[in-house]
């Protein structure tokens, strides 16, 4: 494992900005957003307060590998940075490093024109907007790409765009300013990856429907929200194409390995502090005579999460160094083997603080509900275990043929 000096020192002044400003805040976060009543959808002050802390600080944009515009960090220097900001839910957005603007940006830096950098990246990269990615859609297993129906037709000098997307992340937010739009513009293309392109979509194009917000379990995940959203004859111009018609399922690997990757880290951050949470209470509460962290099956409990956290984090970092040495094409078995790995691991840590807590772990008091309604969503946002494990099956018999 090799970290350069500057990133060491990048991860000790996260983790005392963490210390200083994010974890004393979570209450005020809380109370913030539960003061915005009924109307949910607006930008929560103590965010935006601690984005201007945090640029001067120096600690903004630290993803992007290989690029201008980041911070120059490796994805196994990045590793840690990520899981310290996975500790706390809403800490990602401080650095600028949240999703899916995060992917948005990588696309757009991997595959943007200079023009659709300057008007859509730039902005992103400044903390000024967000915004969302349309792919998923209801009426399809979207698990399986190939499946997606939504239409992106060339009609005169402009393309005109006709489908209903949901689970678009992001799209609530007010800050939201455009999607990154998924659909077919060569539906007969005898090869089935070719058939779709990706565009970028102002939000404010007549046509475009917020039908309903999505709520995980209960939680509408406020300001940043999932949506339903219908597009109906949008029109948007043809110098809006990502790459070139076809391209869309080539961009969307090249956009969700990063992704998995960050997500895998924050899980492990959040794990952490899940195991912290839990140890603390469990040695807080007596039980039979005895603190119940004393009792076997809480000692049991503890050491298999420490030993889940330590494997998942290995394979993690694993999985980082290959992106960075071999590139995201060759270490995709390692990224759809942590993909399936962290959420779980992290599910379970959770349901056992759960436990721990007794009736307190289901109420919002501790956040181990929220958490573990993120976390099972987790195994199935940008791609469902099924899917990894298919493919790391595959992979495995591809030896032995």
């Amino acid at each position: 494992m090799t970290i350069s000096d500057k990133a060491k020192k990048t991860t000790e002044r996260l983790n005392q900005f963490m210390d200083k400003h994010i974890y004393p805040n979570e209450s005020n976060y809380t109370k913030q957003i539960d003061d915005f009543g009924d109307n949910r959808w607006q930008v929560i002050p103590i965010v935006e307060e601690l984005k201007e802390t945090a640029k001067k600080d120096d600690l903004w944009n630290l993803f992007l590998p290989e690029s201008e515009y980041g911070a120059g960090y490796t994805n196994e220097e990045y590793a840690p940075m990520c899981e310290i900001m996975g500790r706390s839910m809403w800490s990602a957005e401080v650095f600028n490093c949240s999703a899916p603007d995060t992917g948005n940006m990588e696309v757009l830096v991997r595959y943007g024109t200079e023009e659709q950098k300057e008007k859509y990246l730039k902005p992103l990269l400044e903390g000024k907007t967000r915004s969302a990615f349309a792919m998923t859609e209801p009426a399809v297993a979207s698990s399986d790409a190939t499946n997606i129906e939504s239409e992106i037709k060339m009609e005169g000098n402009q393309y005109v765009i006709n489908g209903t997307k949901w689970w678009t992340s992001g799209a609530m937010d007010p800050r939201c300013e455009f999607y990154i739009f998924m659909g077919k513009t060569d539906p007969d293309n005898e090869n089935i990856h070719k058939q779709q392109s990706m565009i970028l979509v102002d939000k404010d194009t007549p046509g475009i429907n917020i039908k309903r917000h999505l709520p995980v379990f209960g939680y509408d995940d406020a300001p940043h929200g999932h949506a339903e959203i219908e597009f109906k004859d949008v029109r948007v111009p043809p110098e809006n194409i990502l790459l070139g018609e076809g391209r869309g399922f080539e961009i969307a690997q090249g956009r969700l390995g990063p992704g998995r990757i960050h997500h895998c880290m924050r899980t492990i951050g959040l794990a952490e502090r899940t195991l912290e949470t839990m140890c603390k209470r469990l040695l807080s509460r007596k039980a039979f005579g005895k603190e119940i962290a004393r009792h076997s099956i809480w000692q049991e409990r503890i050491a298999d999460a420490r030993i889940n956290i330590e494997m998942t984090r290995l394979l993690t970092l694993k999985a980082a160094a290959m992106m960075d040495e071999v590139g995201n094409k060759v270490a995709k078995n390692e990224i759809a083997m942590i993909k399936v790995a962290a959420p779980n691991m992290a599910l379970q840590i959770i349901d056992d603080a759960i436990q721990a807590f007794g009736g307190a772990g289901v109420t919002s008091d501790p956040k181990l509900a929220q958490a573990y309604a993120g976390m099972r969503t987790l195994r199935l946002a940008d791609g469902p275990d099924e899917v990894h494990k298919q493919s790391i099956a595959r992979n495995e018999l591809k030896k032995y043929l």
